[in-house]
């Protein structure tokens, strides 16, 4: 006589035959085409042939802006924030990861229960309690709940990324806000020269009207000048001010925290002799906000794979054990245990598609977001190309601006030694002594301009993490 198969092994056959059907989604691997090199030549020490710096402020050698950075990292408070929304994705992640795991929970309740009349007896009451623990485990043939644990490893490695790019802005926004500061306080230096130089040329003015040699229109033209070069000054320290506040807002802390600080003027950095830029493909890896989207991509595929698990079936274990009694005491006699366990399982039949609409809505977003992925490579592409260009044009236009103001400095003298010979009008020295200032706060603005662009440039490669 053949031996029958018991219901439980029919469903153990079931679970084997199904789990070959289980839904593999891969993770997309998100490519774009990147050109091998950059069309802007390598110059002014551009380099390259080697990876882009981390610490990038370090090239600049200068101590003062070493240290507003070390402060920054941990102060700062966006960069507080994203740390905070990648413990969020953490969190998220070890939530998904215990639907992998069974579930066992304990309850216990009282029920009053009241009779009715059967067979002629009276009606009665009794009091019903029970305690006992249960479990449950959904078995994951099909792939959802490990696509649900993909799915939150890709947003933490997003978060992680996205708080690399917020130190990434955050770094050079303090750097290029230094650097202006510094620029800003030559250029004061420059203006209050120029003052000293047009109040000496006034008074020297003054002198000669009372002696006759010359007129009042020269006073009226050196007075107004000086008082020309007097207005700008407020507008400089004005932006000195602002800058500095946001210098403290960066390191965390209330506007004027770093006035008494920064008060001390110090010179402007230089631009350092070789800076290493990498090529097109290391921008792949190097910048935090590509590393996002191409980890976003993995997130959508995922969920994708969730979605799809939906069209299959569900299998679970389910257990329960416990003892009830009509009394508390009894909970402790044994004579009311009870347990019940056995295999379960959920088919979709008619959702009235709700599963297929779910998979199309997953499939839209992670065309999206691969889409965003190319879009995001190609902005990258763009910021270090304009950074290269606006570094490399800068560098060219301060020569010349330095070629301008030597010369303007020699047209001042030439224009003072003529006019005390009496060869040359009044009105030639102060045209030469504007336009030598005006070349001078132009050569400092360009100077500050040079090194600002630096720094768009290290943070368009992906400097600062």
């Amino acid at each position: 006589m053949r031996r029958m198969m018991s219901p439980a092994s029919y469903v153990l056959v079931v679970l084997l035959l199904l789990s070959g059907c289980a839904v593999k989604s891969k993770v997309q691997t998100s490519t774009s085409r990147v050109p091998t090199r950059w069309s802007e030549p390598a110059s002014h020490g551009v380099a390259v042939d080697s990876r882009a710096v981390s610490e990038w402020w370090k090239t600049f050698q200068d101590s003062t802006l070493d240290s507003l950075i070390d402060r920054a990292v941990p102060a700062n408070l966006d960069l507080r924030i994203a740390a905070e929304r990648v413990t969020e994705a953490r969190a998220a992640r070890g939530v998904s990861k215990s639907a992998l795991l069974p579930s066992v929970g304990t309850s216990g309740s009282y029920t009053r229960f009241r009779g009715g009349i059967a067979q002629g007896r009276a009606p009665f009451e009794t009091s019903i309690f029970q305690v006992g623990f249960d479990a449950s485990w959904e078995l994951d043939f099909f792939g959802g709940l490990r696509h649900g644990v993909d799915a939150a490893t890709a947003d933490l490695r997003a978060a992680e990324e996205s708080r690399r790019d917020v130190q990434v802005t955050v770094l050079a926004e303090l750097g290029r806000n230094y650097l202006e500061v510094r620029g800003l306080q030559k250029r004061l230096q420059i203006a209050r020269s120029n003052i000293e130089t047009q109040q000496q040329t006034l008074d020297l003015t003054r002198v000669r009207y009372k002696a006759g040699l010359a007129t009042d229109l020269d006073v009226a033209r050196a007075a107004a000048q000086l008082a020309t070069t007097q207005a700008a000054i407020p507008s400089l320290e004005e932006s000195l001010a602002i800058g500095t506040h946001r210098l403290g807002v960066l390191l965390g802390e209330e506007p004027g925290a770093l006035r008494a600080e920064l008060e001390k003027e110090a010179p402007l950095p230089s631009v350092p002799s070789s800076i290493p830029i990498g090529l097109p493909s290391d921008l792949l890896l190097r910048r935090p906000d590509v590393r996002q989207a191409d980890a976003e991509v993995a997130a959508a595929t995922a969920r994708v794979g969730v979605a799809r698990s939906d069209l299959f079936p569900k299998f679970t274990l389910t257990g329960l054990m416990g003892r009830q009694a009509t009394s508390v005491g009894g909970l402790t006699l044994g004579v009311g245990n009870f347990f019940s366990f056995g295999p379960g399982v959920r088919l979709p039949i008619f959702t009235g598609g709700r599963i297929r609409s779910n998979i199309a809505v997953q499939d839209a977003r992670l065309q999206q977001a691969a889409t965003q992925y190319e879009n995001v490579v190609l902005k990258s592409l763009e910021d270090v190309e304009n950074a290269l260009v606006a570094y490399s044009r800068e560098q060219e236009r301060r020569a010349k601006l330095q070629q301008a103001v030597d010369e303007s400095r020699r047209a001042v003298e030439l224009a003072n030694e003529l006019y005390l010979r009496g060869l040359g009008d009044f009105l030639s020295v102060l045209e030469a002594q504007k336009t030598r200032f005006e070349l001078e706060d132009e050569l400092t603005q360009s100077e500050t301009s040079v090194v600002v662009n630096l720094v768009a440039l290290y943070k368009s490669v992906g400097g600062g993490w």
